[in-house]
């Protein structure tokens, strides 16, 4: 007797982030921007989600610093969107995919990214390593990540499958993000209304 139920992404993104989730602080508290830096107008919380305003942008980041950690983020995004993860960043206005490490959070479907290089598609480390494509929901579909960044090893999980899985020393000895010990984590605004929600890190001891 075997019984086969489909998930909506809701109940799919619960059951993932009940798993282990032992350790996990909230870095976003759904209503206002209280922890974070950066140019605070140019997003808005709606519905508990952070958004990046429409023709907006800028690297809205953690007051916080970390080292090594795990983060657990779910995300949103509309047609042709465009963000970004940025990790062990020293500023806000710092360019995170040159000056340390940004993840791509991006709409591999939209028909004008057809022709990005392959570091450049949703999950990639940007100018290091191209992840795995065709494990993002439909468009308009909350999208469940784990990252996970511990000294240069990065990994990053969508959806329950491993997408990424890179030292950067070996695939990029000269990039910048390898001389990073810690830095802000934050998103990388780029003009879309892309949107972030239950926002959780944990430290790597």
């Amino acid at each position: 007797n075997v019984f086969v139920k489909e998930l909506t992404s809701d109940e799919s993104n619960a059951i993932l982030s009940a798993h282990g989730e032992e350790g996990f602080e909230s870095i976003f508290n759904g209503k206002n921007f209280d922890g974070w830096s950066g140019p605070t107008d140019n997003y808005e919380v709606v519905d508990g989600a952070i958004r990046c305003k429409q023709g907006h942008g800028g690297n809205l980041i953690t007051q916080d610093t970390y080292d090594n950690f795990t983060v657990r983020v779910e995300f949103k995004l509309p047609p042709g969107g465009n963000n970004g993860l940025a990790i062990r960043t020293p500023n806000a206005g710092a360019t995170p995919a040159h000056q340390a490490m940004e993840l791509q959070v991006l709409d591999n479907t939209a028909e004008k990214y057809a022709t990005l290089e392959p570091y450049q598609y949703h999950g990639s480390a940007y100018t290091i390593a191209p992840a795995h494509r065709g494990y993002l929901r439909p468009v308009g579909q909350w999208n469940y990540e784990e990252v996970v960044v511990n000294g240069d090893h990065v990994q990053v999980f969508l959806n329950g499958n491993k997408i990424l899985d890179t030292h950067t020393l070996e695939a990029k000895p000269d990039h910048p993000f390898n001389s990073r010990d810690e830095g802000h984590f934050g998103f990388c605004g780029h003009n879309d209304p892309v949107e972030f929600r239950n926002i959780r890190i944990r430290a790597i001891e």
